[in-house]
């Protein structure tokens, strides 16, 4: 079952034969495993990705989105900083990579006039899955649904639907944001030490040889 950017609940379940799922505020769709990898080298001395953080003017930067619309997608709940919120007066919100990515694939939802219900939706689905295996995803909409994919197969499926207008592929996005960070501050959430050109790319493949 779906559910559809209005909040009630549609027609169209789950498929169980490798097609796209409706994201939905519950459990996820099957479990998607991440293969083998082949090991890319040692990890370096530099910060772990979850003891770095970007404040708001870069993450804006990254995203291509406007402090304001930062701002109130964290007041509102769509996107809020997981790193470290903003207390009050004088405190620095801090957001991590896999946030600085979820701005960016808002801001393209919106850009192409998919509900903002929809989007909300959406998010909180990733949101419930752990923003796991963002960089393999593709997330599709009609304008009122936004489905996950997360095989080619799935795409084609939902395309010959009928059902998909729109695609943004997450890996594609992830690159952008990897991209424009290596050129911005982050910052040690440990330390508060600024971290000039942090390359989030080191993620990945930090990621990569835990899994080996």
């Amino acid at each position: 079952m779906r559910i559809t950017g209005d909040g009630t609940t549609g027609g169209t379940p789950a498929r169980s034969d490798g097609g796209p799922y409706p994201l939905h505020g519950g459990a996820a769709g099957p479990a998607h495993r991440q293969p083998a990898s082949t090991p890319v080298g040692p990890v370096s001395d530099a910060p772990a990705p979850e003891q770095v953080g970007y404040r708001g003017p870069t993450a804006c930067a990254a995203a291509g989105i406007t402090y304001r619309q930062l701002d109130y997608w964290a007041r509102t709940g769509l996107v809020e900083p997981s790193v470290r919120p903003a207390y009050g007066s004088g405190t620095q919100r801090l957001y991590s990579f896999r946030d600085v990515v979820v701005l960016k694939i808002v801001k393209r939802f919106l850009d192409t006039g998919v509900a903002l219900q929809s989007i909300r939706t959406a998010v909180q689905h990733l949101r419930d899955r752990g923003f796991q295996d963002l960089e393999r995803m593709t997330l599709m909409s009609d304008g009122a649904t936004v489905y996950e994919c997360t095989s080619p197969d799935q795409v084609v499926s939902l395309l010959q639907g009928g059902q998909g207008v729109f695609g943004i592929a997450v890996g594609v996005v992830w690159r952008d944001v990897e991209n424009a960070l290596s050129q911005l501050h982050g910052e040690r959430v440990d330390t508060g030490e600024t971290l000039v050109g942090q390359n989030p790319t080191d993620e990945l493949a930090a990621r990569r040889n835990r899994a080996v």
